[in-house]
């Protein structure tokens, strides 16, 4: 199972190009109506697949609502960053190490769709089993603040 995300943009046509340009998606699939305007696409980027289409006439993008954010994973977030900066992403968040162990980016599309692009810096360290303590450990350590034998129970 897999969630897909579906991306609608103004001009489809234009945001498959410069999202493969910028970012390294590939085009998948690319279906155009009588009128020669991008209706859907598909794009893959490593395994993942993302959707994307041009919307009606109601449509309002990202900069006249809010933003989408999408989070992916790159082996290079440094050679990914150059690309996107040639490519004339807006940078939103410059490459930082972040707490949760990985390097990453943000960059703003052309229609205004957040993109946040990490590497994972380690292999996440595993913490240490708890080990459950005797009961002589236990006595000996209630033993030591004190407490008499009856009121440790």
């Amino acid at each position: 199972m897999a969630i897909t995300p579906y991306l609608l943009y103004q001009d489809a046509g234009a945001a498959v190009d410069w999202l493969e340009k910028a970012f390294g998606l590939r085009a998948d699939e690319v279906l155009k109506g009588a009128d020669g305007r991008v209706g859907h696409a598909s794009m893959t980027f490593g395994k993942a697949l993302l959707m994307f289409g041009s919307p009606g006439p109601d449509f309002k993008g990202p900069r006249a609502i809010g933003h989408w954010t999408a989070n992916l994973y790159v082996d290079d977030v440094a050679a990914h960053y150059a690309r996107a900066v040639k490519a004339g992403a807006t940078i939103i968040e410059e490459p930082r190490d972040t707490p949760y162990g990985a390097r990453r980016y943000g960059a703003e599309d052309l229609e205004g769709h957040r993109w946040y692009f990490a590497q994972a810096l380690a292999v996440p360290r595993k913490r240490p089993k708890k080990t459950k303590r005797s009961h002589a450990a236990r006595s000996k350590k209630a033993r030591a603040r004190g407490r008499p034998r009856a009121a440790r129970r």
